[in-house]
């Protein structure tokens, strides 16, 4: 499933400006960069604890809300099918009691109704594979980032899509907008399920919490430059990945939809995130709705 992947950029930062409290010095980098290996072996001996534990089963049971939700929808859909099919096939019998109809206007109203039974019919079908299809992207896209934490990185079904949440401490020093190798890491595998499925759009939407940035930072006036210039920074590792630049839109949305509206340390890293969120392309259903 690995494969080799495309070595990420690195900004070189103005000497002759002064580091704000966000960005960190080069020099820290550099150290983190060297205790990294030590820290992943510490990591890997890390054992789930119960907040994991919780957090994995709200998100199953979130998976299974959006389900039902979905199958809901799609029920309602087809009762309003149905009614339309019974209230034509009551107007076809009514005016043939009335006016006598010909057998021919008989004839081309049960075709009619055939015609819109057979395009019931169709669009359950769409739908089933549109589900399907969700279902199956999930699965590839957490085969592919298994060997990451889960406080690092989700992947959640939500609202027919599948949503794929990095925190920042997976992608992003503090106030930066380069990306570490781990997370380079993480797009790039992401990125090889996302070439074989070519019938998947692409939405990069960066997040960020409710503190101001430094002032004086650099490139950047406020929060909405910060999450829009991660957004266009993971855009470019996965389109460079190979992932189709017009299949993929980078966004940003700031501070203002968290996860956690609390303004403790552990809420405002939580809100500080990446969401890459996939969505099906449903062509062939919108063109049945259309001609409905």
């Amino acid at each position: 499933m690995k494969k080799n992947f495309v070595r990420a950029s690195i900004f070189v930062l103005a000497a002759s400006m002064s580091l704000s409290s966000c960005v960190v010095s080069k020099k820290k980098y550099d150290d983190l960069m060297a205790r990294k290996n030590a820290l992943e072996v510490d990591k890997a001996s890390l054992e789930k604890d119960k907040m994991t534990l919780e957090e994995q089963k709200a998100s199953l049971e979130e998976q299974k809300a959006q389900l039902e939700q979905e199958r809901a929808e799609l029920e309602r859909q087809k009762a309003e099918y149905q009614a339309s099919l019974q209230q034509a096939l009551k107007e076809g019998k009514t005016l043939g009691e009335n006016l006598n109809m010909s057998k021919s206007q008989i004839d081309k109203l049960n075709a009619d109704l055939k015609a819109r039974e057979q395009k019931l019919a169709e669009l359950q079908r769409i739908l089933d594979e549109k589900e399907r299809a969700v279902r199956e992207l999930r699965s590839r896209v957490s085969n592919a980032l298994l060997g990451f934490n889960d406080k690092d990185l989700t992947v959640q079904v939500r609202n027919g899509k599948v949503y794929v949440s990095l925190a920042e401490q997976l992608l992003f020093n503090s106030g930066s907008t380069k990306v570490d190798p781990k997370g380079v890491d993480a797009l790039k595998k992401l990125a090889q399920v996302l070439k074989e499925q070519q019938d998947v759009n692409v939405v990069v939407e960066g997040h960020t919490d409710d503190v101001p940035i430094a002032r004086g930072t650099v490139g950047m006036q406020d929060n909405w430059d910060l999450s829009v210039l991660r957004a266009t920074e993971i855009t470019r590792i996965i389109t460079d990945a190979g992932v189709s630049p017009e299949r993929v839109t980078p966004s940003g949305r700031s501070l203002y939809v968290p996860l956690d509206k609390a303004k403790t340390k552990e809420a405002r890293q939580k809100n500080r995130r990446t969401e890459i969120i996939l969505t099906p392309k449903l062509d062939e259903l919108f063109q049945i709705l259309e001609s409905a």
